[in-house]
């Protein structure tokens, strides 16, 4: 809602009582205004505290005596009709009102729940991790859910800054339980293994012994679309292995973009039942000042109104950012802008900066 919008709808119940006053003294007796008193504390009971619905309550069912005393009882059991309705309704919206304000903390409490599981699953990367600037963001398709079934990480290991991001299969907390247990596989393997594709073996061994021990107990779909990039420590070259995942784009300093898909498809991770392949990280050169950015297809698959997704590509394409947190910044807001607020689908950003030489 527009802010023009809300400023409408917090004073709705003032002009509902002015609109009843201003109708009954205008129109023959035989027309009523209890319509206009009895919306306003309704109207009044979802928007504001219990104080204010008490006193538009008040002045509803004042209002509603007065314009009977106005025009004068001529129909007495009409009358006492008309004023027990707004007083009931009056009450009934102090009622919601209360129920509201219940809910409200309810949901407050949910919020601060979800945002310390967050935190705790997926924190906030350093700006700086292993001499590289780097910025995440994780945005929800809904305002009260803060983590789903995207993910990412940051690690500097030995064999250089190495990270993920990654999209589990499914909603809810199967795709939260999945996505923690990819989380701490890589976390555990980008140390200890030498290559990326030991990474990606770990992964998968990963998801699958979750899936065996959770056989016969419920389902487990916890394949996941991840690509994998590694940037060593002396090195200006980046590597990327792909996992079915949307290709990372590569942001040159002068404003040129490239997409880098893989040089050959491959399954996401959790399915080697279905096939398996050697996995093959792909090299790209990642000169000074170029920025790598990282996404779940919760930015790809952004649609607005008429059905138009968001191109990242075409929209990044000749533009200069200050670093990593200036470009998540701009992609965050023009996502919202692109979808109206209206997004679907959660949205993982990982960018990262190889910084130019002092």
């Amino acid at each position: 809602m527009s802010p023009f919008g809300r400023r409408l709808a917090r004073w709705l119940p003032a002009i509902l009582i002015v609109a009843g006053l201003v109708f009954d003294t205008v129109t023959p007796a035989r027309y009523t205004a209890s319509p206009f008193f009895s919306a306003a504390p309704l109207v009044a009971a979802p928007l504001h505290s219990l104080r204010s619905t008490a006193v538009t309550a008040a002045t509803a069912v004042a209002g509603e005596l007065w314009v009977l005393i106005y025009h004068g009882a001529h129909d007495v059991n009409e009358s006492a009709t008309e004023a027990s309705t707004v007083f009931v309704v009056a009450v009934l919206a102090l009622g919601i009102n209360r129920a509201v304000r219940r809910s409200d903390a309810t949901l407050a409490s949910v919020r601060d729940v979800s945002e310390a599981a967050q935190r705790a699953v997926l924190p906030t990367p350093p700006e700086r991790v292993g001499g590289l600037a780097v910025a995440a963001r994780y945005v929800a398709a809904r305002a009260d859910a803060r983590i789903g079934g995207d993910l990412y990480a940051v690690q500097d290991t030995p064999y250089g800054v190495r990270l993920i991001v990654g999209d589990v299969r499914g909603k809810g907390l199967e795709a939260v339980e999945a996505a923690v247990i990819v989380i701490g596989a890589f976390r555990e393997a980008a140390e200890q293994e030498a290559t990326l594709e030991g990474v990606a073996g770990r992964l998968e061994r990963a998801l699958q012994r979750e899936g065996g021990r959770r056989e016969g107990l419920d389902q487990f779909e916890g394949f996941t679309t991840a690509v994998l990039a590694e940037i060593p420590p002396t090195e200006h070259v980046l590597r990327v292995l792909n996992r079915g995942h949307p290709p990372p784009l590569l942001l040159a300093p002068d404003g040129g973009l490239r997409a880098l898909p893989p040089a050959s498809a491959a399954l996401p991770l959790g399915l080697s039942e279905v096939a398996v392949w050697p996995d093959r990280a792909d090299e790209s050169f990642f000169p000074a000042g170029s920025v790598l950015l990282l996404f779940t297809d919760g930015l790809t698959e952004a649609r607005n109104r008429a059905g138009v997704f968001y191109d990242p590509v075409a929209r990044l394409r000749g533009r200069h950012f200050a670093g990593p947190e200036a470009l998540l910044d701009t992609l965050v807001a023009e996502v919202a802008h692109h979808t109206g607020g209206a997004g679907t689908d959660d949205m993982a950003l990982l960018a990262v900066q190889r910084p130019l030489p002092v």
